[in-house]
Formats: structure tokens, C-alpha cells, sequence
């Protein structure tokens, strides 16, 4: 499949918190779903951010449980209000997804955060946090989280590596293999998007995003396709597709059968979803709920060149 080439920006340059360097703190908190029994996982991330020479803080609620919550909703905002508002903290690693997030989002206070930005870092469920960022202007880091340090240790280390290039400055670019169901072009714009479910979940409210000259990252985990179709269907009709450059879906994972067969493959699903738009398509990009989930810059301008022997995404 092949399209015309994109290119347009949003107006807005978006605000690039401090690279880390040796010696800074880095708050790990739970703003949405348990810890109870990952004290292991949270050792371990521990671990590895003395590794990378930053110091490691815990939020004062993180072992907590509340039922399906790491803690009442008042405990976990108070925890992530504590990393926002500290000075001392350069960067707030969420230790999971699950659900939650989007309980306390409103309740936040973004004033402090603006007169000195730190890396907020997540996926899954934090994708409320990354909308709620990409619309105060402000870039953020969609990767790997503490809760998946305990995994086996050779499958994680393109996500630590990314993680921690784009911690310290150092990511610039990815090149991955051909996918069979790209569609061909280039695009310029700002990466955005996040977790489908929760795309779909911040329409009608502030953390809704403006798209204009975006390019949109999806991906999702355990859903049906006809959820996934339904989920797309709305983007589209909220306008989320009109005026975007690109998209780049990442990982499908653990896509649920249904009784009733869909008819075709996921990625076939969305090619038929967006067919009226002539926008470039990556598929295949190591980044959700898999083990390889490579760090992705939100809010950066990036450059996606979709091409038929490979893909390529440069960040400015």
C-alpha cells in the first residue's frame, strides 16, 4: 500500500523537561493498579536505577491496597502530587498500568511541574497522564515501568536501553523491519497517542487530544477486534484522524477469539478502519504490552519514513 507524503505540525513547541544525569532522583509511583506481591519487581527497578547512577524514591503509599488500587484514590494522588511538586525529584517512573489513573487525573495540579518539568514515564493506563501532558505542552516518555523489571532480563534490555537513552538524551532513532501490511509514505508531526482503550476513554473530557499534525501511536492488549473496531470507529468520528500525518501501531497483544469471527486479522481491521485517510501506516513497532516495549517520546517532532524494505523513526 502506498500514500502521498504528509507534513504538517502543531503550532505549540512542546517542552523538553531536563535529561537526567548521575545523582538524580527518580520518585517510582503506583497511580493506578496494586503492587500487592511485585515487591520483587520494585527491588529490582530499584536496582537498576542505581545502576544507571540515579537515586531511586519510593512513594509513601506504593505498597498500599485498596481493593483493585494501589490505595484510595486520595493516597495515590497524594503520592503522584508529592512527585510533581518536589524539587528535588527529576523524574517520576509509574511502577504499573491496570486501571486508575484516569480517577485521580483532574485532581491533579500541574503548577509546580510547570515552573521546573520532569520525565513522567509509563504506559498502559498512563496514557491519561501522557494526554493530559501532550495538551499542557509539555513531552513525556511512553516505556517500560518498574512492574516489568522482574521480567526475564534479556527480553527487557531494548526496553531498558531505550528507556534510558531517551532518560539521558541519547535516543534519535529506530529502524525496524518491513511489515506486510505498512502503507507506504513519509510524515512529519508530533508523537502522541497511547493505550487504545484509554484513547478512546479521554474522549469528551479535557484529556482529550487535538491530533492537528500528529502522529498517532496505538496499541492495545487483551481486547476483541469488534472492541478494537468500536474503539477506532470513535477516534474517528471525535475527529482524531482528519488532520493527524501518520500513524504507528505498535503492539496487538492477546487478542481475545471471539464466538462470532471477525473475518479478518487485526492489522487488516485497521487498515480497512483508516482506508479513506492517505496518511503513511508503520506496523510492527516493539512498543505496548510486550516485553521488547522500546521508549517512545511523546510530544517530539518526529520524522516516520515508511518505506518497502524497512521503517525508520527519527526524533529531532
Amino acid at each position: 500500500m502506498t500514500t502521498q507524503n504528509q507534513s504538517s505540525t502543531p503550532n505549540i513547541n512542546f517542552i523538553k523537561p531536563d535529561y537526567l544525569k548521575k545523582g538524580d532522583r527518580v520518585a517510582i509511583v503506583a497511580p493506578a493498579g496494586t503492587l500487592q506481591g511485585r515487591h520483587k519487581a520494585i527491588e529490582k527497578a530499584e536496582s537498576l536505577l542505581k545502576e544507571w547512577e540515579l537515586v531511586p524514591i519510593l512513594g509513601q503509599h506504593l505498597f498500599v491496597q485498596n481493593n483493585h488500587f494501589a490505595g484510595k484514590d486520595s493516597e495515590r494522588l497524594s503520592d503522584f502530587q508529592w512527585a510533581l511538586d518536589s524539587a528535588e525529584i527529576k523524574a517520576i517512573w509509574c511502577a504499573r498500568g491496570g486501571y486508575g489513573t484516569t480517577r485521580i487525573i483532574d485532581d491533579l495540579n500541574f503548577d509546580r511541574f510547570k515552573k521546573a518539568p520532569k520525565w513522567i514515564i509509563g504506559y498502559s493506563d498512563i496514557t491519561a497522564i501522557h494526554n493530559k501532558l501532550y495538551g499542557l505542552g509539555y513531552e513525556s516518555i511512553h516505556g517500560m515501568m518498574p512492574v516489568n523489571a522482574e521480567e526475564d532480563y534479556e527480553s527487557i534490555t531494548p526496553s531498558l536501553e531505550s528507556l534510558k537513552a531517551s532518560l539521558f538524551g541519547d535516543l534519535s532513532k529506530y529502524t525496524i523491519a518491513v511489515n506486510s501490511n505498512n502503507r507506504i509514505g513519509k510524515a512529519n508531526g508530533v508523537l502522541t497517542g497511547g493505550n487504545l482503550t484509554l484513547l478512546s476513554a479521554q474522549l469528551g473530557s479535557t484529556t482529550q487530544l487535538n491530533t492537528k499534525g500528529t502522529i498517532l501511536f496505538i496499541e492495545e492488549t487483551g481486547e476483541y477486534k469488534y472492541h478494537i473496531d468500536r474503539m477506532l470507529q470513535s477516534l474517528k468520528r471525535a475527529g482524531y484522524f482528519e488532520e493527524c500525518s501518520g500513524v504507528i501501531v505498535g503492539d496487538l497483544s492477546k487478542i481475545k477469539a471471539n464466538p462470532m469471527a471477525w473475518g479478518s486479522s487485526v492489522e487488516q481491521l485497521i487498515i480497512d478502519a483508516l482506508k479513506e485517510y492517505k496518511f503513511p501506516i508503520a506496523f510492527g513497532i516493539p512498543a505496548g504490552h510486550e516485553l521488547d516495549n522500546r521508549a517512545l517520546i511523546f510530544g517530539r517532532k518526529i520524522a516516520l519514513n515508511v518505506t518497502p524494505n524497512k521503517t525508520e523513526i527519527a526524533f529531532e
